[in-house]
């Protein structure tokens, strides 16, 4: 492509603003910090509706606003531009239609309709399924009074500092609910193709959920405000969660977290625990579920369950059980080996943790205790790791020469630990 032509191309992810509105009314309510939950945002992935080089040929000045009214999120799109190439041998790209094939077709380019849709949010719009949980955190009424994020905030590390001493209706204080839904739940159908979008544009490898698949569950995530010297609250969307629970011999379900979304106003601020928390109660209280499993996590979510799950199993007491000091099932006599390991079975079956999470939370919750200085026990730690890893990997491994293997184990093995060492300093310090 010659330089002239470039200089006609756009970057889509860079072009493409999004943004969730509120009516002026409610915007007023937002004190500085807050205030980042009206600010435009770009999206992360734009490749699968504009291609795998995220590019948009033929304009200069290119601004494309897609706007969502904050509960309903229903859509406003505005394509503006200072220039437009018009070539019939290299024409430019026919971006309304593009994304007509993403969006659905009740989309506004009416200013005024976007801005009635926004007001009548405001006094009709309820969240959609059965609310299952619900919390609270405090509004960023001043700066440098006290009433700022805490470090713990701020980083994701949950809620700290008597935050969750606040009550609903307290000065500062603002409610996060979470909806359970399924394709039964009426409306839910079409306000789901409203927020699916946001896979493609955050989840690297998202795509859409088949709607003909009747058993998909759902749980979205609100912030919840309440208008001042009135009864009206107003509900604006976060982010959400999807499942989808397969048969599991003989009679129970293993359910499939498929999809995870936090809108990028609300991220690192401890949001997505409470969602993945939610979602591992619900599980937990479910007699027909076997386990929790992930399909294909992203590193970030993959850490953000890690996390949360080894505050779970800490707080269920593990480390004080005596087969957990016990150590590693590769130490003692063979009768401490068998009662380790049908401990860790009981445990894995108690809590629904799938077999290769529960390997490495067990794995670096004994990292965490281990005495570095024990030369004995540290080996120990190693073998019993690097067995893991050889059983995870058996089928590639077993094709190597047994030099090749031990090499590749060795560098597997330290790549592990400073991954476990890594989410644990996340964790817990």
């Amino acid at each position: 492509m010659s330089e002239d032509l470039g200089e006609w191309l756009s970057d889509s992810n860079e072009v493409l603003n999004l943004q969730l509105v509120r009516d002026p009314e409610d915007e007023e309510l937002l004190q500085y910090e807050d205030k980042q939950a009206i600010e435009p945002f770009n999206p992360a992935f734009t490749y699968p509706i504009f291609g795998e080089h995220e590019k948009i040929f033929g304009y200069k000045g290119l601004d494309i606003q897609l706007k969502f009214a904050s509960g309903s999120l229903r859509q406003y799109l505005s394509i503006n531009y200072d220039a437009k190439l018009n070539s019939t041998a290299t024409p430019s790209d026919e971006i309304e239609g593009t994304l007509y094939k993403f969006i659905p077709p009740d989309y506004t380019k009416s200013d005024l309709d976007f801005k009635r849709q926004v007001e009548k949010d405001a006094e009709t719009f309820k969240p959609l399924g059965e609310k299952i949980n619900s919390y609270i955190r405090k509004s960023q009424l001043s700066k440098g009074k006290g009433k700022a994020k805490s470090k713990a905030q701020v980083k994701g590390k949950g809620v700290s500092d008597g935050i969750e001493d606040l009550k609903e209706g307290d000065e500062g204080a603002v409610v996060f609910e979470m909806y359970k839904a399924t394709w039964d739940t009426p409306g839910f159908r079409e306000y789901h193709r409203r927020m699916q979008l946001f896979i493609l544009l955050f989840i690297e490898g998202g795509s859409y959920v088949q709607e003909d698949e009747d058993s998909w569950e759902f749980i979205t995530l609100y912030e919840k405000r309440k208008r001042p010297e009135s009864e009206i609250y107003t509900y604006h969307f976060v982010g959400y969660v999807s499942v989808y629970p397969f048969w599991c011999y003989p009679d129970q379900v293993r359910l499939r977290l498929s999809q995870f979304v936090i809108l990028p106003p609300y991220q690192h601020q401890g949001h997505g625990s409470k969602l993945y928390s939610t979602l591992f109660a619900d599980m937990l209280s479910r007699k027909e579920v076997a386990e929790l499993t992930v399909e294909d996590p992203a590193e970030a979510f993959e850490d953000l369950r890690d996390r949360n799950d080894l505050r779970f199993l800490i707080k269920q007491n593990i480390l004080d059980d005596p087969m957990f000091q016990i150590g590693l099932s590769t130490c003692g006599d063979e009768k401490q080996r068998i009662q380790r390991i049908e401990w860790e079975n009981t445990i894995k079956k108690k809590y629904k943790i799938a077999q290769r999470q529960f390997d490495r939370l067990l794995e670096m919750l004994l990292l965490r205790e281990l005495n570095q200085l024990n030369e004995d026990k540290v080996k120990q730690y190693r073998l019993h790791v690097k067995a893991r890893l050889f059983r995870f990997n058996y089928e590639m491994l077993s094709q190597m020469t047994p030099e090749e293997r031990k090499e590749a184990l060795a560098k597997t093995y330290e790549s592990v630990v400073e991954d476990y060492e890594r989410i644990l300093e996340m964790t817990f310090h």
